[in-house]
């Protein structure tokens, strides 16, 4: 019976993450359709990529067994923030691009250097905890990133600027891989889950105090980005007939 429950936690979690993953397609059909990154910043994405990589390559059976539902859904990842950075990349202001690919550079060779130490250096269980603990600091980082959005909700009283959709999914993600952990006793996976629990509901409650402050989105993918289902276009304004 656990082990169905591990099973099927692990199956949540990968469909919350994949939407999780998927959330931040509207920003970027915005990006590409205006052919500029405007004020958007880059470093989310690549960062995310990182933990994808980290946790992908932690969730192989020669790495750490039973944790095969966490390969997938962030080995699915991985492609997806390549296919985000590269768009960033892509339309970035020259200073922007440099930037993102500078960091871009040192995500690979983080990447690279833990998967040659974890194959040619480390066996068994010393090779499990040194890439569960790097997979869990930067797991813990990723859900630790809209801390600066839920600061200025507090100081600004409103959510404009931050996104429902995404703070929804992440804590559905982060509670069923934090129960997948739990029930598979792994304290790599259930740790940093466990913190984006805490943090999902946080980002949740602070929704739920100032979501009439919403600002006035300008255009429709601004407004299901924020979580309006059917935003009302903006009126015309009557001219008086005389």
């Amino acid at each position: 019976m656990e082990s169905v429950a591990h099973f099927m936690f692990g199956i949540f979690g990968n469909a919350f993450a994949l939407l999780l993953f998927l959330s931040p397609a509207i920003t970027f059909s915005r990006i590409i359709k205006n052919r500029s990154t405007e004020n958007f910043s880059g470093i989310p994405y690549v960062m995310t990529l990182l933990n994808c990589l980290l946790s992908a390559w932690y969730g192989l059976p020669f790495v750490s067994p039973n944790n095969l539902l966490v390969s997938t859904i962030n080995g699915f990842g991985t492609g997806i923030e390549i296919i985000y950075v590269l768009i960033f990349i892509t339309l970035a202001p020259k200073k922007e691009r440099f930037k993102i690919i500078g960091l871009l550079t040192f995500v690979l060779i983080v990447f690279l250097l833990v998967v040659v130490v974890s194959l040619f250096v480390l066996h068994h269980y010393p090779r499990k905890l040194f890439c569960g603990l790097l997979a869990s600091i930067f797991s813990i980082i990723m859900y630790s990133s809209p801390l600066s959005i839920m600061r200025l909700v507090i100081r600004t009283k409103s959510v404009e600027f931050m996104p429902f959709f995404l703070s929804l999914f992440m804590f559905l993600c982060a509670v069923s891989f934090f129960a997948f952990g739990l029930l598979g006793r792994d304290p790599f996976v259930a740790a940093p889950n466990g913190v984006g629990t805490a943090l999902g509901a946080m980002q949740l409650i602070l929704y739920s105090v100032y979501r009439e402050n919403r600002g006035t989105p300008k255009t429709e993918e601004e407004a299901l980005e924020m979580g309006e289902a059917n935003p009302k276009p903006p009126q015309e304004k009557q001219s008086n007939a005389s």
